[in-house]
C-alpha cells in the first residue's frame, strides 16, 4: 500500500499537475483494496452448519486469505496518509509536522486501535458465549445484531479515545472469532453484516452512478484517466509483486506459500471502491484541497475501471488457479 500511495501521488503531481497535498490525498484514497467490492476474491464467511472437523472456509486458499487480510488491514492503515495530506494542505512543509504526525497518527492511534479492538473483542466474546446471565449469552439464541452493535460501539469508543476505529473493528472481529472458532453463531453474525454491507454498497454505488450521469466525469482529464488506468493495470500489480517477494516454485502446495500464479492473481486484484470515496469525502470535510473537481473525477473513473476490470476477470482468475491446483495434486500425491 505505501508503494501504491507513493506511485499514485507521484503520478498525480507529475502527470496531472496536482498540488502536492492533493496528489498525496489521491494516492492515499486510491491505494486501499476495498473490503466489500473485493468479496468475490476473498475468503467466504463462516457457515451456519456446525462441523467441528471442518476447517475455516477457504483458509488454505492463500490468494483469498491474503486479499482478505489486506483489505481488512489497509482500510485502517490508509488513514494516516490521508491525515498526512491534510497536514500538508494546512500546515505546509513536512518539517513542521512530520514528527508529530508519526507519533500521533501512525504510532499512538494504531496502538489505541489495537488495544481497544483486542479488549472489546474479548469482552464481547465473554458476554456472548460465557456470560452467567442467560439473557446475555446471545450466541445461544443466535441473535445476530451483536455484530452490528459491536461494530458501532467499538468504532465509536476508539474514535473517542483518538484511535483508528477501522483498525479496532478489524482486531475485535479477529479476537471474537478466535474465542469460539467453530460456533454457528459466527455464521449468523456474518449473514447480517453481509446484508447490511450489500445494501449500503448498492445505495452508495447508485449515488455514484447518479453523480456520473450528472456530470461527475466532466472534469476528468486524459491525464487523470491515464493515472486511473495505470493504477489498476500497472501500478497495483507491480507494487503487489514487489511486496510479495520472489516466492517459491509451487511444485508442492504447502500452506503459506504463494506460487507464481498465486502471486500474480493476488497482486492484480486490488479492487478500488467505497473506501476511496470515504477517504476523499473525509479529507474534504477537514480542509479545502486545490483541484477538488479533478480529484473527484479521477477517483470515480478509477473505481469504475476497477469494478469493470476486476468484476469481469475475478471468476476466470479463480478458476485458473483452481485448475492449476488440481493439476498439481496428482504430482503431490506421487
Amino acid at each position: 500500500m505505501p508503494l501504491c500511495i507513493a506511485a499514485v501521488a507521484l503520478l498525480g503531481w507529475w502527470a496531472m499537475g496536482l498540488a502536492p497535498a492533493t496528489a498525496l490525498l489521491l494516492g492515499a484514497a486510491l491505494a486501499p483494496t476495498d473490503p466489500v467490492l473485493a468479496a468475490d476474491v476473498q475468503v467466504a464467511g463462516p457457515t451456519l452448519e456446525h462441523d467441528e472437523t471442518d476447517e475455516l472456509v477457504d483458509e488454505h486458499d492463500e490468494v483469498r486469505f491474503a486479499l482478505t487480510s489486506e483489505a481488512g488491514l489497509n482500510d485502517a492503515f490508509a488513514f494516516p496518509f490521508v491525515y498526512a495530506a491534510i497536514y500538508l494542505a494546512t500546515q505546509g512543509s513536512p518539517t513542521q509536522w512530520a514528527a508529530g504526525w508519526l507519533l500521533s497518527e501512525v504510532l499512538l492511534k494504531t496502538v489505541i486501535g489495537v488495544l481497544v479492538g483486542a479488549v472489546g473483542g474479548w469482552a464481547l466474546g465473554q458476554i456472548a458465549f460465557r456470560s452467567r446471565l442467560q439473557s446475555l449469552r446471545l450466541a445461544e439464541r443466535g441473535q445476530p445484531l451483536l455484530a452490528l452493535a459491536a461494530t458501532l460501539a467499538i468504532y465509536g469508543l476508539t474514535e473517542v479515545l483518538h484511535g483508528w476505529g477501522f483498525l479496532a473493528v478489524f482486531v475485535s472481529a479477529l479476537v471474537l472469532r478466535a474465542q469460539e472458532r467453530h460456533h454457528h453463531y459466527h455464521g449468523h453474525m456474518h449473514e447480517v453484516i453481509e446484508y447490511f454491507e450489500l445494501l449500503l454498497t448498492l445505495l452508495l454505488l447508485m449515488l455514484v452512478g447518479v453523480a456520473l450521469a450528472d456530470g461527475l466525469l466532466a472534469h476528468l482529464s486524459w491525464q487523470g484517466a491515464a493515472v486511473g488506468l495505470a493504477l489498476v493495470l500497472l501500478v497495483r500489480p507491480v507494487c503487489g509483486l514487489i511486496a510479495l517477494g520472489r516466492g517459491r516454485r509451487h511444485d508442492t502446495h504447502n500452506a503459506g506459500e504463494l506460487g507464481p500464479r498465486e502471486r500474480l492473481v493476488t497482486a492484480f486484484f486490488g479492487v478500488r471502491g467505497v473506501g476511496s470515496i470515504y477517504y476523499v469525502a473525509y479529507a474534504f470535510g477537514q480542509t479545502d484541497f486545490a483541484g477538488a473537481e479533478q480529484l473527484w473525477a479521477t477517483v470515480a473513473f478509477t473505481i469504475l475501471v476497477s469494478v469493470l476490470v476486476h468484476g469481469a476477470t475475478a471468476t476466470a482468475a479463480m478458476r485458473w488457479l483452481e485448475g492449476a491446483r488440481h493439476d498439481l495434486e496428482p504430482a503431490s500425491r506421487e
